[in-house]
């Protein structure tokens, strides 16, 4: 948790408890409540009516659950981890634990049903406020810029996320379902859900930790095999097709010339599965620390690359004395 994020949280939530406040002491935001009621925006715009019946929906819990859930549950799959998953999941947990209790306890009544002109149509049984589709379009879209995986990605995401929650945040206001109040407050519980998730991915590691175990588990009681470890390799410098190079000799001891060089182990060896493009092309670099040439064991392969010549004979062998022609 940053501390440029601590400090958006204990703004947002100051607003959150101002708005609350504004409404329960029935101040000059109620009275605004009630003037766009009264200009009844669904009447003097008719024509966009039909479009944004459908675009509320972006709101709506359940279809923006399932659209964001399976594209983070196809990123899981391709990267074979359950936090998008679990995140989704903490934040929905948190939305409707948190907006589900503002709206039982504080029981407003919607436009349509109001009673009183001018009261704030709290403690009747209502469950408006906050506005849960906004508090919904927040967290559902604002879920995919938390997840983003590049700056400029999370940035796109972020203002596209704040557009569509303001969107569907206006819409519930033009169809009369909700007061103006209802969606400020509605904004910012979903933008404390949001910034309040860093504090719980101990958690979703946790969970995430526990599910892959049982997975696990359950793997094994149905008898299926585990993954082929890979074979180890002995440390040392290897050869260009990848196997071992010959043992060195000890320290003090003399490598006969005419000695052959040891052949190479029957068995291949394999090679790790897990090796890039760029490890592969490295391959032929000896690990370690660089030796001089003079202090590096000779490893000669099988076979020389000079071309055979008839007047060299192999190192340590006297050459026989020439004949003397002439007279």
């Amino acid at each position: 948790m940053s501390r440029h994020r601590v400090v958006l949280f204990s703004a947002t939530l100051a607003f959150y408890l101002a708005i609350v406040w504004a409404v329960v002491t029935t101040s000059w935001l109620v009275r605004l409540d009630w003037q766009v009621m009264f200009f009844r925006p669904y009447q003097q715009w008719p024509e966009i009516h039909a479009f944004l019946d459908y675009y509320v929906v972006l709101g709506q819990r359940g279809p923006t659950a399932v659209m964001v859930a399976a594209w983070l549950g196809w990123r899981s799959w391709r990267q074979h981890t359950l936090r998008p998953l679990l995140t989704l999941a903490t934040s929905l947990l948190l939305l409707n634990i948190t907006v589900g209790a503002a709206k039982l306890g504080m029981g407003r009544l919607g436009p349509h049903y109001a009673t009183v002109i001018g009261s704030n149509e709290m403690g009747l049984g209502g469950d408006i406020f906050p506005s849960g589709h906004t508090a919904n379009a927040v967290v559902t879209w604002g879920i995919l810029a938390y997840l983003a995986s590049s700056p400029r990605a999370r940035r796109w995401l972020s203002a596209l996320s704040a557009v569509t929650s303001l969107g569907v945040g206006l819409t519930t206001v033009y169809l009369g379902t909700h007061w103006l109040s209802d969606v400020l407050l509605g904004w910012a519980a979903g933008l404390l859900i949001l910034l309040a998730l860093p504090w719980f991915e101990p958690l979703i590691t946790k969970a995430e930790l526990v599910l892959f175990d049982l997975r696990d588990r359950w793997r094994a009681r149905r008898g299926r095999p585990a993954p082929e470890p890979a074979l180890p390799v002995a440390p040392g410098v290897l050869t260009a097709r990848g196997a071992p190079a010959a043992p060195q000799a000890p320290a003090g001891q003399p490598t006969a010339p005419d000695q052959p060089a040891p052949a190479e182990p029957a068995v291949p060896v394999r090679e790790p599965v897990s090796l890039t493009r760029t490890s592969r092309g490295l391959a032929h670099l000896a690990p370690g620390p660089h030796t001089a040439r003079s202090e590096r064991t000779p490893v000669t392969p099988a076979g020389s690359r000079r071309p055979p010549h008839a007047d060299r004979l192999p190192r340590g062998t006297s050459q026989p004395a020439r004949p003397l022609t002439g007279g």
